[in-house]
């Protein structure tokens, strides 16, 4: 599992996202691969080839992923320790105020 998948809250993100960071169009072929740890150009290629020999079939996958799939959300991926002074400060902000 990746780092960028990696959640300081919850531990590791589960089931399957559309990664718009990583998008060409939707982001499901970036979703795909950071789930199953697959290259990202590998799935893209195997996209692309499906799509030249099954234009149709592929395409309404395609579509049908990207409205039933849900986007990635955020996920911190720098260090721990500013994660938590940020994290620290915001809700003492908020406590004092």
């Amino acid at each position: 599992m990746s780092r960028r998948t990696w959640n300081t809250d919850f531990g590791p993100l589960r089931g399957l996202y559309r990664d718009q960071e990583s998008a060409w169009i939707f982001g499901v072929c970036a979703g795909i691969a950071d789930r199953f740890n697959f290259r990202l150009s590998t799935v893209r290629i195997i996209a692309i080839i499906c799509l030249v020999l099954f234009f149709w079939l592929t395409a309404a996958i395609y579509i049908g992923a990207t409205l039933l799939i849900r986007e990635k959300p955020l996920v911190y991926s720098g260090r721990r320790s500013e994660y938590e002074f940020w994290r620290r400060n915001q809700s003492d902000y908020w406590r004092h105020s």
